[in-house]
């Protein structure tokens, strides 16, 4: 009599597994398929992205190396810069925005690289270490056209310790001070930034000139 209770309990068991099968088994397989897919979807955006980065990597070191060229016509090595800006991954593309806009400004187009270091400097998508640069960039070009204390107020910030871009910002707000006349304060601006051992020597070397320009 166990024996046949045994027996019936493992064959109700087998049908119940089988009845389980065929109600979840659908399920099952489609969570495994999900699965698969989710992870030949993800390796296809790795190789899909490595290979537009790849792509970008070379346009953006053809266009660098056109502008480096005897007799190169900047304006439209910068056009080759802001297509690769409007097609590469991220980083590229950031990159590629920067050196288009010091293009820009190179050919005499204040007001295009003004716009364009603005814009990069307000994206929310871009590295806030670029962004930071940009603005740095705006704030010096913009000294020769700009309202030198606007310049001073967004460079401020920047000039902070701390701040990656710190020495160069403290230049461009001495600038901006010397523009709007505060010379005695951009005088001691230069000195302090010159005496300043993490100030680069490229930066230590202006601020000294311009602090000596400045007498007193």
């Amino acid at each position: 009599m166990p024996d046949l209770v045994d027996e019936v309990d493992e064959e109700l068991r087998a049908e119940r597994a089988k009845r389980l099968a065929q109600r979840y088994g659908g399920i099952a397989a489609g969570v495994a398929l999900l699965g698969m897919a989710a992870i030949g979807g993800w390796e296809a955006w790795r190789w899909n992205e490595g290979r537009q980065a790849a792509s970008a990597a070379g346009r953006f070191l053809a266009a660098a190396q056109s502008s480096a060229e005897d007799g190169a016509d900047l304006a439209a090595v910068a056009a080759r810069f802001q297509e690769v800006a409007r097609e590469a991954p991220a980083g590229y593309a950031t990159l590629a925005r920067l050196r288009a806009a010091a293009l820009l400004a190179e050919t005499g187009d204040t007001s295009g690289a003004l716009a364009a270091w603005d814009a990069l400097a307000r994206d929310g998508g871009a590295d806030a270490l670029y962004r930071d640069l940009a603005t740095v960039m705006w704030g010096l070009h913009a000294l020769d056209t700009g309202d030198a204390g606007q310049v001073e107020a967004r460079l401020a910030p920047l000039a902070r310790e701390g701040q990656p871009w710190r020495a160069s910002a403290r230049e461009v707000v001495a600038l901006a001070q010397i523009k709007r006349g505060a010379v005695a304060e951009a005088r001691v601006a230069l000195q302090a930034l010159a005496a300043d051992p993490a100030t680069p020597q490229g930066v230590r070397g202006r601020a000294l000139r311009l602090a000596a320009g400045l007498g007193g």
